[in-house]
């Protein structure tokens, strides 16, 4: 091929990836949404809703899962692990339930609030139990707008198309997470590479896989305990990063051959935040047994740990399960998993305000998002709590739905809002 054929085949490459990342901002493509931020760019969702207001429809969702509903065009993808036995009183030779599970992807059609179709993965008892806040259907899936990519963790990594046919699938072996505590982490995806983080008792290791195929693209150690935060990819100068906050160490990763960029320590035990990341700054945190906060400068090389290429860090307020919400220059936290919402100055780490209590939400575990000018923190009760987005902690609407457990974090779509619960998924909509 001559160089001229080579170098407009790459122009084709990028123009297409552009194309393909500007429809994803419509849309909810992945965890933390398209930008990887919380932030649901082109999104104007109601302010206002409840049980028998601008409800669109609610569908009950068979078995359990706290997964993100993920979105494009008509389509909705939400996971679930659907019991098929009765647990028995005595666990399992390994120490799981005794209790068999299907472990399904649902696609709903967002316009009809009807399932589509739903295909079993896996139907398999599990190894070890999961803490009792946990599900066995934690991690979100993500979708490019032609396929979809359903991980289980220790059920294996599968590859659907938009008509539920199975394309291919991995399987990674079985994980012993931390006291029994179960999984969580989702994967992340950048062009045509698709990214899974595996930490936990055992060997640990990152890997990449060409997406269309599932052919390992790469495979990196690590060293760390189990982990359940999402990796993040970051593009600076140019260079794909993929971020993986850590217990040990936060560290990136070069996506295209999965060299160690550069580490930084400082992180508290148990990190579960996903990054953020915006301009030439990544932002990691976690928040159990202490509290950690650090705004990383991108473009470094090596061990960052107590240099410089901190620009800033605090070490109060941070959260332990919710990931942080980076909408333009403010970048919002839960403090633990309480009803305390701080908001910093990302450029300088400056509170705007913290630990401002939001009355009427007893905890959090679901991630804070943001559209319109507004703030959405989903407390564990179905009270989600809206606030103007700013400098000052100004509550436009209190917002109540039935069910009464929801961890899993909103998605953010055109002027609408996708809530998964314990028992239901709720489409609202502004009703004329």
């Amino acid at each position: 091929m001559t160089s001229f054929k080579i170098a407009s085949a790459l122009l084709v490459c990028l123009a297409a990836n552009a194309v393909a990342d500007s429809v994803a901002e419509k849309f909810w493509p992945q965890w933390r949404g398209p930008l990887g931020t919380g932030v649901g760019p082109h999104a104007d969702p109601p302010l206002n809703w409840s049980e028998t207001n601008n409800i669109k429809w609610k569908l009950a969702i068979p078995g359990e899962g706290d997964s993100t509903p993920i979105v494009w065009g008509e389509r909705i993808f939400v996971l679930s692990a659907i019991p098929v036995t009765k647990e028995t009183a005595e666990p399992s030779t390994e120490g799981g339930p005794n209790q068999t599970f299907r472990f399904t992807v649902i696609c709903v059609g967002r316009a009809s609030g009807k399932i589509l179709w739903q295909k079993v993965a896996r139907q398999t008892t599990p190894h070890e139990s999961r803490q009792q806040n946990n599900t066995f259907a934690s991690a979100s899936p993500v979708t490019d707008g032609k396929f979809v990519w359903a991980f289980f963790g220790s059920r294996g990594l599968h590859c659907y198309d938009f008509d539920g046919n199975l394309k291919w699938e991995k399987d990674f072996g079985l994980m012993k997470t931390k006291m029994g505590f179960g999984e969580g982490a989702s994967p992340a995806l950048s062009g045509d590479t698709i990214v899974i983080n595996w930490d936990h008792e055992g060997d640990d290791f990152i890997a990449a896989f060409d997406k269309a195929t599932g052919k390992e693209l790469w495979r990196q150690p690590r060293d760390e305990a189990t982990g359940w935060s999402t990796p993040l990819i970051a593009e600076f100068n140019g260079q794909k990063q993929v971020v993986v906050n850590a217990t040990g160490k936060v560290r990136s990763y070069d996506l295209a051959t999965g060299k160690e960029l550069w580490s930084c320590g400082g992180q508290t035990a148990n990190a579960i935040p996903s990054p953020v990341a915006q301009g030439d700054v990544v932002y990691v945190t976690s928040g159990f047994r202490g509290s950690a906060l650090q705004a990383i400068r991108l473009g470094r090389t090596g061990d960052l740990t107590g240099t410089d290429a901190i620009a800033w860090s605090r070490n109060k307020s941070t959260p332990y399960v919710p990931s942080p919400l980076l909408t333009d220059n403010y970048l919002y936290l839960i403090s633990g998993n309480e009803n305390m919402l701080s908001c910093f100055d990302a450029k300088t780490g400056e509170p705007y305000f913290e630990r401002e209590r939001l009355d009427d939400i007893r905890g959090v575990y679901a991630s804070p998002v943001s559209a319109g000018g507004r703030i959405y923190v989903l407390g564990r009760e179905g009270v989600c709590t809206v606030l103007k987005k700013g400098p000052k902690p100004e509550v436009l609407a209190v917002n109540k739905l039935a069910d009464s457990r929801s961890d899993a974090s909103i998605a953010l779509v055109e002027k609408q809002v996708l809530i998964r619960t314990a028992h239901n998924l709720y489409c609202i909509s502004e009703l004329k």
